[in-house]
């Protein structure tokens, strides 16, 4: 038997999904609905689809947490507190938020995402 493990498949099928909401002290626009189901979890990764409605708030990485992701369907945009800019993200594109980054998720429209988030070991 392998040890790889194939995301939706086997043991890692979606769960029932989890809802939270951006909290009140980050919220920048909306107060957008946004839903996680695990696919993996492990002390320094997790893995699964994540989806929110339209809407921003304001994120803060920990210096020891990375976060790969793939859009799905959607579109967001990832604000860069630090030089002002902001990076545009499509269906089929994916990116890294690296560690201690600090800016605003941006929802513009309802969006999947295939998310993996990292912690340093």
């Amino acid at each position: 038997m392998s040890s790889i493990y194939l995301a939706g498949h086997g043991d890692l099928t979606p769960n029932q999904a989890s809802v939270d909401y951006p909290r009140p002290d980050r919220l920048v626009k909306g107060n957008p609905e946004r839903l996680t189901y695990s696919l993996y979890e492990h002390a320094h990764m997790s893995c699964g689809i994540w989806q929110c409605e339209i809407g921003a708030w304001n994120i803060q990485f920990a210096d020891n947490k990375q976060e790969f992701f793939q859009v799905i369907e959607g579109v967001v945009r990832i604000h860069d507190a630090k030089t002002a800019s902001f990076t545009e993200v499509t269906a089929g594109n994916a990116g890294i938020i690296p560690p201690a980054f600090v800016g605003t998720f941006e929802g513009l429209c309802c969006t999947n995402l295939s998310v993996k988030g990292f912690s340093a070991i």
